[in-house]
């Protein structure tokens, strides 16, 4: 390799991707990424997890490549034709079984996530993409968060994370998620609590965009309440915290009814909509492309993109798996890699 090509090399941002639960898709589609999609040309992508589970997986996928086993990021080859695996050599491959929920696998996923978050804040990488883990295998395992945002949050020392999904140019940020809905629209009735998070993702679109950014709040309850007679959760919080925002030098608009807000942000209005609630968000990014929507964390001390799909434990091992969601994450920690 000439010193232009090394140079080239080094400039391309170092990504850990934690493999997510080996008894899921996660370490099948790792691998794929890694090998079949030309990643290399825009980072060093390397694999924390099993170097044993990696290769089973290698066999569901018909893949023939070289695993190269590193002990730290700076080891890695990151050459076409190699997989670059952090070995944690934490499973028990003859008692693992595919498609199932098992306590080792939780405990062997939180690992695995536990050691990319080192990696970020020591620095040692750019950013992690996550595969997917199984919650109950979480639960099984005695991990005391209930998924991959709530651990990095902890891990990192972050005070309030944010999720954004990002697809086809259009850009979702959420209020509340992983709360049961009656929960979400308790906490959508606290104005304050409204405002503090329209400032949380204004904040983060602007970092990501590197200009005043337009951000769109969703409407609660049909037609965004209908001047309260579907509904006051408009009128009493969500826009006078979008008021208050405006106050405050933000271009916030809204609320803005929720059938019609997310079309708005897809053809251009605006930069960004901030979803009140899990599902709102989620089912307009999948209708719009349910393979290429990518999860960003933001608010941590680190980028994380994530797939945005599960282990699918029901097709884990039969090699029809898409990569898809996974090649666009790692692209999309690659993109803002350098915000970090």
């Amino acid at each position: 390799m000439d010193a232009k090509s090394s140079q080239k090399t080094s400039d391309r941002p170092i990504l850990g991707i934690t493999m997510g639960d080996p008894a899921g898709i996660g370490p099948e589609i790792s691998v794929e990424a890694v090998v079949n999609f030309c990643l290399h040309e825009v980072c060093r992508p390397f694999i924390v997890g099993s170097a044993q589970v990696l290769k089973k997986a290698q066999g569901y996928r018909k893949i023939t490549a070289d695993i190269h086993v590193i002990a730290n990021p700076s080891d890695g080859l990151y050459a076409e034709g190699t997989i670059d695996v952090l070995d944690l050599d934490n499973i028990d491959v003859d008692t693992l079984v595919l498609g199932q929920v098992q306590g080792q696998c939780g405990q062997a996923s939180f690992e695995y996530i536990k050691k990319a978050a080192e990696l970020a804040l020591h620095e040692e990488i750019a950013a992690i993409v996550t595969a997917p883990i199984n919650k109950e295998a979480i639960k099984a395992a005695g991990v005391p968060y209930i998924g991959h945002t709530e651990m990095l949050a902890a891990l990192g020392g972050a005070e309030r994370e944010m999720t954004m999904f990002s697809i086809e140019g259009l850009k979702i940020f959420f209020l509340t998620r992983h709360v049961p809905l009656i929960e979400a629209c308790r906490k959508i009735a606290d104005q304050e609590f409204v405002l503090k998070g329209i400032k949380q993702a204004y904040e983060a679109l602007e970092k990501l965009l590197g200009h005043h950014p337009t951000l769109a709040v969703a409407g609660l309850n049909p037609h965004a309440g209908e001047g309260g007679l579907l509904g006051r959760e408009e009128i009493e919080s969500l826009r006078p915290a979008v008021e208050k925002a405006n106050a405050l030098g933000m271009e916030v608009f809204g609320p803005i009814p929720a059938d019609s807000v997310f079309h708005l942000a897809h053809l251009g209005r605006y930069d960004a909509v901030l979803s009140l609630y899990h599902d709102q968000g989620h089912i307009a990014a999948k209708m719009l492309d349910f393979e290429k929507t990518v999860a960003v964390t933001l608010g941590l001390p680190f980028l994380r993109t994530s797939v945005d799909h599960g282990t699918a434990f029901d097709i884990a091992g039969k090699g029809t798996a898409s990569a898809v969601s996974l090649v666009e994450a790692i692209k999309e920690a690659a993109k803002y890699a350098h915000l970090h």
